[in-house]
Order: C-alpha cells, then structure tokens, then sequence
C-alpha cells in the first residue's frame, strides 16, 4: 500500500516539478479586492503623532534584554524604529490622524526567551495613565485614535494560555483603541472589531540567507518540525493545539508522503524551499512563524486552525495561496492534499513566488515599499476619517480606569 502511494507521489512530484520548469519565470498577478490593494502608498493618507514616554517603557527594557529584537513578537520594537523616520510621522499632534504609544510589553523574557506577559498590563496602563495626564488627545476620544502593537499570543488579553486569556478578557483601558496583533480568531474575545491582524516577526535576513536556487525541484510533499505534544504545560494531552497536532502525529508519523518531527534541523529552512505543503497547524495560539515562512519559501501553508483570522486578510488573498483543512479534518490530511489538482498547486506556488506576497509578509530593516509596517498604516489608513461618534462629549466616560483583575491595579 505504501510502495504504491510513494511511486504515485514521485510521479505527482516529478510532474509538478517538470511544469515549474515550465513556468519558472511566470509569476501570477494578484487580482481582486484582495491584491489590489497590497501595493497601496499610505504615504500622505495618514499622519502620525508618537508620544515621546520614558524610556522605561522601550528602550531601557530592550537595553536590558537585546534577545527582544530576534524573537517574533519583536514587531512592536520594529514598528517603533519604523515610524521614528516615517514620513508619516508628524511632531505637530494637532493634524495627527492616529497616536502611538511605543511600549514594550513582550520584552520581559525567560530564560529560555519566552515572554511573561504577567507585567504587562500593569505597564500599559501606566503608558496610559502617563499620556492621558500630560496630553490631551487621549482625553478626546479614550484612545478611539489611538493604536497599540499587542503582539502576545493572545494579543491585549496578556496571557499565553487561552483559557485564561479568555478569563481576562482585553485590558479594559485598551477597548476603544485599534490593536495592532498578531492573534486573529473570529468571534474570540481577545480580537476586538476594527483590531488589524499582523505577521508574526521572522528575521528577514535570516531567511535570505538560507535561499536556495528556484530550479531546485520539491521532492517532499509535506513538511512540519515542531511540537506535537507539550507535556510541560498540557500533560494529559488534548488542550494544547486543541489536540489538532497530536493529531498529525499518530496519523502521519509513518506515512512517507509526510516528513514530520520534533527535531529542528539546521536545513529547516531549505527543507520548506524543497516542499510542496508546509503544515501550519494551531498551537497555544492559531498562529505561528510558518505562516511567514511557508509564504517566503513559496511552500504552500496548509492553515490547520479554526475560525483564525490572518494576517492582512483584506490584501492577501489567502484562500488563493494556502489550503485550510479543518481541525476535525486532519485524519483525512493525506486523501484532501493528494486530491488537489496539480493545477491548482502550480497556480498557487505561482501567487506565492510574486514579490509583493513576499514582502508583506516581513518587518526589514530598512522598510521597504509594501512591507509589513507599510500594510499596517494602509490599514489604519484605511480606518479615515473618524467617525464623529469617537469624540467625548463634555463630561462624558466610557471607560472603567479600575476594571479588570485587582492585580493589574497595581503600580508599575
């Protein structure tokens, strides 16, 4: 059974790989409402004013621990730097359109450099505190043009597991302003409407570093390393990734169409240039670094994560480039991507290889036309005007300044 499936695998390979000889200098337009937009210049359509905080808040945290500007939530640092030089930037905060506030909450890491967002909250409520005491544009709207990057797993809920991110809801203080965050669930209470949806960070150059030439065939049909299980933090099993990768494991381990494990090799970013379909299932959160890799490597993600909303949805045209298998789905994994059409694969391999994909995907130093921070302010571009209904009237209050848990109360 498995001598069969391999021999009809190779021919399916050999054929797609012979058509990508074929096509190797086409890349397909991105067309529709979706690609239409992702060369947009935000550029003079939007100003932005930055509050200039202590640098308790930025950039003696990030003295403190450089480790900050590699892991994936770094993009709040990036944007910080990104919109200093900006020429969105304006130093007159009258005709500013959005407020940013630059505060590091994912700096505070393990030693293994994960992120504690346990002090977190405490930190933004005291940038908050902080500008709307010695500004008054906070006071004007209650942060309804203001943004915030939240790049936490979870984004303004401030915790990594779900079931308490969800406990604690959005920090209250931050309910009216747009976030800017890398989490992205529909009808989740850590996704606020109006919030814009972004890429986890992954070092562009890195990633450049580690090309290897476009001719070279993919002879692997599907590709993960990662966990499949997280004993340490979920040791019956079944809460983490919602029980999706301990799925692909105990169906798939011996399956040759699928090169899966654990292991972290020093090829992994070579071995997703030589694949067809790289595995982006869910883990504590619904997204992950492989959504950006499979993106730039052109190895078409397979998103295993229910209901995710992902990055930049309104100029990436995702359906088009990835495949979405349900998470009840995954027993069926190898029959649903055997079926597709090789067509249909090289149309989707051809979306991928065109540079404007690409570049949206990643926050490089030094910015670049269409890259992840220029798509950020075309999404807050995109929010102008404001709606009248966002200015306070006299006396008026809508926000609680003493909700949430009593421990967030607590000064910073």
């Amino acid at each position: 059974m498995w001598i069969f499936a391999v021999l009809l695998i190779s021919s399916f390979l050999l054929m797609i790989a012979a058509r990508e000889l074929d096509h190797s200098q086409q890349r397909e337009r991105i067309s529709g409402s979706a690609g239409d937009v992702l060369e947009d210049d935000p550029v003079g359509r939007l100003k932005v004013f930055i509050y200039e905080l202590p640098s308790k808040y930025n950039k003696k945290i990030l003295q403190k621990d450089p480790r900050c500007l590699t892991h994936m939530f770094a993009a709040e640092i990036f944007m910080h730097r990104f919109l200093l030089s900006s020429p969105v930037r304006t130093l007159n905060p009258e005709e500013a359109d959005w407020f940013y506030t630059p505060v590091y909450t994912t700096c505070d890491l393990t030693p293994n450099g994960l992120p504690l967002p346990f002090k977190s909250p405490r930190m933004m409520r005291s940038a908050i505190q902080l500008i709307s005491s010695n500004w008054p544009y906070w006071n004007r709207t209650e942060g309804a043009d203001h943004f915030f990057v939240t790049p936490h797993d979870f984004g303004a809920c401030f915790h990594y597991q779900e079931e308490k991110a969800i406990e604690r809801g959005i920090l209250p203080m931050l309910q009216r302003a747009t976030l800017v965050q890398t989490f992205g669930q529909q009808n989740h209470v850590c996704l606020k409407q109006g919030s814009i949806t972004i890429p986890p960070y992954a070092p562009p150059q890195k990633m450049q570093a580690h090309l290897i030439p476009p001719d070279i065939p993919r002879s692997i049909f599907v590709y993960f390393r990662g966990l499949f299980y997280d004993v340490g933090n979920d040791p019956e099993g079944g809460y983490y990734a919602r029980g999706a990768r301990a799925a692909v494991w105990e169906n798939f381990k011996d399956n040759p169409l699928f090169d899966i494990s654990t292991e972290h090799p020093t090829t992994y970013y070579e071995d997703m240039q030589r694949a067809v379909f790289c595995l982006c299932p869910l883990g504590w959160a619904p997204w992950s670094p492989r959504l950006v890799e499979g993106v730039i490597f052109g190895c078409i993600p397979v998103i295993i994560a229910d209901d995710i909303v992902l990055p930049f949805a309104d100029a990436i045209p995702w359906e088009d480039i990835g495949v979405f298998v349900a998470e009840k789905d995954v027993p069926n994994l190898d029959t649903i991507l055997t079926s597709i059409p090789p067509e249909v694969i090289l149309r989707k391999q051809r979306l991928l290889a065109n540079p404007s994909m690409k570049q949206a995907m990643l926050f490089p130093q030094p910015a670049q036309p269409g890259d992840a921070f220029h798509q950020i302010l075309n999404g807050l571009a995109r929010k102008l005007p404001h709606d009248k209904s966002v200015y306070m009237r006299p006396g008026e209050k809508i926000l609680n300044w003493t909700a949430g848990p009593v421990g967030d109360l607590k000064p910073w």
